[in-house]
């Protein structure tokens, strides 16, 4: 049995935890540390019965586990797409955790993504009552605001572009990012003519990394960094890094078709995305959001 870990007493509390909220005591007998995240520290524990997933970060960490919690809970709620089933969250021995049902996941096949494409579109068909959520989370581990607004657009500029541009400014970032920053927040109206966004329940921070599969093609998302916004925002990440499938476009453009617009929109949207690792990571990611910056006050004035 593995018995190391960065808190000697850390596991007692845990296990606590899980039996209080499963209502059957619980004690891990196999803890096996995990790879993959570069912000939370990633196990799986079990007693030989069951298995759960389990993300441990610093105390001060519990906030951003309540939040994912809460997300995870109203993703599944919607009955659309598969996501880890939150089981408690919690905090002792000097350390927070995040306690998930363990899904034994394996690599995405095009039918996985195909299907994932119509049950993407089918969270975001489900309307929304407003822009924002009922709580801030995190986008990585930087703070997302999320408090509420009624129009898409002030929604956008201010909780998204203008705090990411605010963080870049507070950590040095000036000169040409911020004055065509703020440029492009002046003129956002320009990329909406003709197109009005209602809210969806979206992912958040869906790319590539954020998704599994289960045995027998059933897609998995996880990692959710929630709020209800354009559903077009939750799309445009998907193709940030890569892409995914075309099988997995054409099913969600067969439920739920695009706007004219999107591409610009999509630049729009990833920018955020951009500006926070930025602000996460640094080095070429400001060439990079100054030139999509650039690319999209060209088009404005086009």
């Amino acid at each position: 049995m593995e018995r190391s870990s960065p808190v000697a007493d850390f596991w007692t509390p845990l296990d606590r935890c899980i039996g209080a909220a499963t209502g059957q005591p619980f004690i891990s007998r196999r803890r096996q540390s995990l790879s993959g995240g570069c912000i939370n520290q990633a196990w799986r524990v079990g007693d030989g019965e069951r298995d759960y997933f389990v993300k441990i970060n610093v105390t001060a960490g519990l906030p951003m586990f309540e939040a994912e919690a809460a997300g995870l809970a109203e993703l599944a709620a919607t009955a659309t797409v598969r996501v880890p089933r939150p089981i408690c969250h919690g905090g002792g021995g000097g350390r927070s955790w995040l306690v998930l049902e363990y899904l034994p996941l394996v690599g995405s096949s095009a039918l996985a993504m195909e299907i994932l494409g119509r049950q993407l579109a089918a969270l975001h068909r489900q309307p929304q009552p407003y822009f924002g959520w009922r709580c801030d989370n995190t986008i990585g581990s930087t703070p997302q605001p999320n408090g509420r607004r009624d129009d898409w657009i002030g929604f956008w500029s201010e909780r998204r572009l203008g705090f990411q541009l605010d963080l870049a400014a507070a950590n040095g970032y000036g000169g040409a990012l911020q004055r065509q920053g703020e440029m492009l927040r002046a003129r956002l109206d320009g990329l909406f003519a003709g197109y009005r966004p209602t809210p969806a329940l979206l992912h958040g921070d869906l790319w590539s990394g954020n998704v599994g599969c289960m045995p027998g093609d059933e897609p998995v998302i996880f990692d959710p960094a929630v709020y209800y916004g354009d559903h077009e925002a939750d799309l445009a990440m998907t193709e940030l890094f890569g892409g995914f499938p075309e099988r997995f476009y054409a099913a969600y453009r067969e439920t739920l078709p695009l706007a004219a617009g999107y591409p610009q929109r999509r630049t729009l949207y990833n920018l955020y995305h951009v500006l926070n690792h930025l602000n996460l990571f640094g080095g070429g990611y400001r060439v990079q959001a100054e030139r999509m910056i650039g690319q999209l006050l060209a088009e404005l004035k086009g």
